[in-house]
């Protein structure tokens, strides 16, 4: 029975510690698709480019939200992209079709620019290697290109781009996707698994400090899953630290009950995945830990065309972010920290125009839903994730059943002494008074507060009216005797930034 008119309480001790929260829970992905690269990172054109022809005013909104590395080249561009395309003088690039979003590819931003671009918004480079139509002698040339010293060929060839030095590119992805059949060079799960393997041992004897992801599954619905990540990790365990799991979270059905529950649906999804991880350990006898690598979420649904008509830079998946989508992406980055033992890095496709939390024309830039709560955890969110107890109403759903109507995660920096808060109200008419105990250590003062409500789910950002939704600095409560008090308006995302 669903009960919307009782109270809340949530429960925090900071010696209930899940486990440390990795920055790289805050990154980003980066693909050639559609106005991701073109348009978006580079934008020659642009009144705001800098010398370099990356865009100033998407530098500075990336910089806001505070990403910590970014995957490149992709996506499904990744299993038909030929690196060397990419690097070298700009004017002996080849211009080429690329078959995954049927579009032109000037290849006028490659690798080199892509580092260049980390170093100005402060992210690690996280690259792909082709495991579709590349060879596993392709991914071993790349990181010789990227991570060694001069005096061999590529490192050499690196230095005659205008690069002396390595750019030491630490987080390498095997590949993407390969088990979708869309995806150029498909190959089952033996197949991948072995071609991984090797490509990942040669990859390591040219480096051996790099951190390597293995390609899980595309999605939950793959009728290989998960079975695909089993037969993937048992040939590959030791030779990898972090196995990939993509989603989206959709609403086609436009169920808002249900769909402000989805944090239900990313749980399950990495509690089987984690249990696949925990056999594969067992079963190959193995000390080595893999880690989860969710390198591809985001909400997209509204925007799902793919298709570039074989141009340049085509307005393909241009998703335009509500309210209800920012509660549901607000709710994920809960689920990051609640889950921080086994999930060690998350990377949001994309960062630009394509299926993200921003969207550019020439001279200008609009911040969607999404780009707030993203901001607030990736700057707010540090130390260990703390195991929060929550008493709360609940509500029924469609699709999960009975479910609480508030959604809540907490981080702790010890070092820092700085505790955050994060909680989802999901209620769509009702407000909920809300305590919060500490049981141990008590905040000294709530420094800040911020929340993101409305009244209608559906509500979103435009140029006209770009702060329609938007996170605003509430007054902070007061802390009396080891407690705050709050009433939480409807779907709304409330967080508290405090000192310990």
């Amino acid at each position: 029975m669903t009960d919307t008119t009782a109270k809340a309480d949530i429960y925090i001790d900071n010696n209930r510690k899940i486990s440390q929260i990795s920055p790289l829970l805050f990154s980003g992905f980066a693909e050639h698709m559609g106005r991701c690269v073109y348009e978006g990172i580079y934008d020659p054109k642009s009144p705001h480019a800098d010398e370099n022809g990356l865009r100033k005013d998407v530098l500075e909104a990336l910089c806001e939200v505070n990403y910590r590395a970014i995957r490149y080249p992709g996506g499904n561009f990744l299993s038909g992209y030929r690196w060397e395309d990419g690097v070298g003088p700009k004017d002996q690039r080849p211009v080429r079709r690329d078959l995954a979003w049927k579009s032109i590819e000037t290849n006028q931003f490659g690798t080199n620019e892509f580092m260049d671009f980390c170093k100005k918004i402060g992210a690690d480079p996280m690259m792909g290697v082709n495991m579709g139509t590349g060879t596993i002698q392709d991914a071993s040339n790349l990181v010789e290109y990227c991570n060694a010293p001069a005096g061999t060929k590529y490192g050499d060839l690196r230095g005659e781009h205008g690069y002396k030095d390595p750019h030491n590119v630490k987080y390498w992805c095997v590949g993407n996707e390969m088990d979708g059949p869309w995806q150029i060079g498909h190959l089952d799960a033996v197949e991948y698994g072995k071609k991984a393997r090797e490509a990942a041992k040669m990859m390591r004897l040219q480096d051996e400090s790099i951190e390597l992801v293995l390609c899980g599954s595309s999605n939950t619905e793959m009728p290989t899953y998960p079975e695909w990540d089993k037969t993937a990790l048992e040939l590959c365990w030791d030779k990898v630290d972090y196995h990939s799991m993509h989603y989206y979270a959709m609403n086609y059905e436009d169920d808002t009950p249900s769909y402000l529950a989805y944090s239900a649906e990313f749980e399950y999804f990495v509690d089987t995945l984690s249990g696949v991880l925990r056999y594969v350990k067992a079963k190959n006898r193995s000390k080595h830990d893999v880690y989860l690598s969710w390198d591809e979420w985001n909400v997209w649904y509204k925007d799902r065309s793919g298709d570039g008509n074989w141009t340049e830079a085509p307005h393909i998946s241009e998703e335009v972010y509500n309210l209800e989508d920012a509660l549901v992406v607000a709710q994920w980055l809960n689920v990051f920290l609640r889950k921080s033992d086994v999930i060690k890095i998350a990377a949001l496709a994309q960062i630009v125009n394509v299926i993200s939390p921003m969207t550019t024309t020439t001279d200008g830039l609009l911040k969607h839903t999404t780009h707030y709560p993203l901001m607030l955890f990736s700057n707010l969110a540090s130390g260990d994730a703390l195991d929060v107890a929550v008493k709360c109403p609940r509500y029924e759903t469609k699709a999960y059943g009975d479910m609480p109507i508030l959604d809540v995660s907490s981080s702790y920096n010890e070092e820092t002494g700085k505790h955050a808060v994060f909680i989802v109200n999901r209620n769509q008419t009702e407000s909920v008074p809300v305590d919060l105990h500490w049981q141990d250590m008590k905040p000294q003062s709530v420094d800040a507060a911020y929340q993101m409500s409305g009244t209608d789910p559906k509500a979103f950002n435009t140029f006209e009216n770009p702060d329609n939704i938007t996170t605003v600095n509430i007054s902070a409560p007061d802390v009396k005797d080891g407690q705050v008090s709050m009433v939480l308006p409807p779907l709304s995302f409330t967080v508290l930034d405090m000192s310990i």
